[in-house]
């Protein structure tokens, strides 16, 4: 198998043990599911079949940011207990991940519960001289770290931008870099706070990361993924503070999934501009909406429309139009090695659906049924 590397900015070898060991950065538990989410979902939950279809056992950990500054404003806005809408918020995704047959997590951890293992992270980070206390907070060092940029590649500039777009406030006058990144805060009189060596507080947002993947897998994970946009400034700090802690490699793959966009525009909360899963599940099989977004390949961004799941539901009753003849398994498992080519797997299946052999056994690696 050969999948991009973010890191190394080319299509290399995958060769991991008989146990692949894999972190995916799960949602911050406000608001319901979109396709965004699903699209970066189901890209590992389609390598994960492949690899178990290898012979590997996977252990894919993806966590849940219990506590975020967005969370907080939503509960604030609606004058509930953050882990209360946390909660119910994170039920009705797991809900919507298993009605689109997503496998299971290997596990799913709270960051509220892994504060004594953030509390020690933070702890050698200070003593080993990659972190700084000033103005009640605690900040990561990034001089401190050499390698602070080779997963993104981007340039300072770049970097300033995204880590003021993405919440790194960049102004803040207790920083010595505008790239140091916050470890430990303050928190507001109606936030979550707890007890630490540096004051009452609750963590940043990487730290929170670094701790449960640790604590979850090891000090070094097979493969690390998440939509595109947490390349910078989430795991590029989350790689700093993790190997400045241990020592050793954090991650030996880091794969990342594009954005999907509605209207010409990244689908985010923050936009609004978002398509939900519940809704289209409401009125079409999982099973097509699966399709629908394996058409497209993973590191391609693409428009989301009506159209693709009007073009995957046409295609579905195709593939289930078939006998039982030979199927295109080995062509489906050659294109989903070469760097998780979906659309090229998809087109395999479809070349035996026009000559009227049955693709069930090829179609299921992708996670569809052709039981209607």
């Amino acid at each position: 198998m050969r999948l991009f590397d973010t890191a190394r900015q080319a299509v290399v070898p995958f060769t991991p043990g008989h146990v692949v060991t894999m972190y995916t950065c799960g949602i911050t538990p406000y608001d319901s599911a979109h396709i965004g989410h699903v699209t970066t979902y189901l890209a590992y939950d389609v390598l994960q079949r492949r690899l178990r279809d290898l012979g590997h056992e996977t252990h894919c950990v993806r966590n849940v940011t219990d506590v975020d500054d967005d969370l907080l404003r939503k509960a604030r806005q609606l004058g509930v207990y953050y882990l209360d809408l946390a909660a119910e918020e994170t039920l009705r995704f797991d809900k919507s991940m298993a009605a689109m047959k997503m496998l299971p997590s290997f596990s799913e951890p709270r960051a509220t519960s892994a504060i004594s293992e953030i509390l020690k992270c933070i702890g050698n980070l200070l003593e080993s001289g990659h972190a700084y206390q000033s103005g009640g907070a605690v900040y990561f060092d990034v001089s401190t770290y050499p390698r602070f940029g080779e997963i993104s590649h981007y340039d300072r500039n770049v970097m300033l931008e995204l880590s003021q777009e993405r919440g790194g406030n960049v102004s803040d006058p207790n920083k010595r870099n505008p790239l140091d990144f916050v470890l430990w805060q303050p928190s507001l009189s109606d936030e979550p706070s707890w007890e630490s060596r540096w004051g009452a507080g609750r963590p940043g947002w990487h730290i929170e990361c670094s701790a449960l993947a640790m604590r979850e897998l090891g000090p070094t994970i097979d493969l690390h993924g998440g939509g595109a946009d947490l390349i910078y400034p989430h795991h590029e700090c989350e790689a700093a503070q993790s190997e400045s802690v241990t020592g050793v490699t954090f991650v030996r793959h880091w794969m990342h999934v594009a954005m999907v966009r509605l209207g010409g525009e990244k689908m985010s909360k923050s936009l609004g501009n978002l398509v939900f899963v519940d809704d289209l599940l409401d009125c079409h099989e999982p099973d097509a909406i699966r399709l629908a977004l394996l058409s497209q390949h993973y590191r391609s961004s693409f428009e989301w429309s009506d159209d693709l799941l009007a073009d995957a539901e046409s295609q579905l009753a195709r593939w289930r139009s078939t006998g039982y003849g030979d199927q295109p398994v080995e062509m489906v498992r050659q294109r989903l090695d070469d760097d998780l080519d979906t659309p090229g797997a998809l087109a395999a299946i479809d070349e035996s659906v026009a000559v009227g052999l049955g693709v069930s056994e090829a179609a299921a690696l992708l996670g569809i049924s052709t039981l209607s």
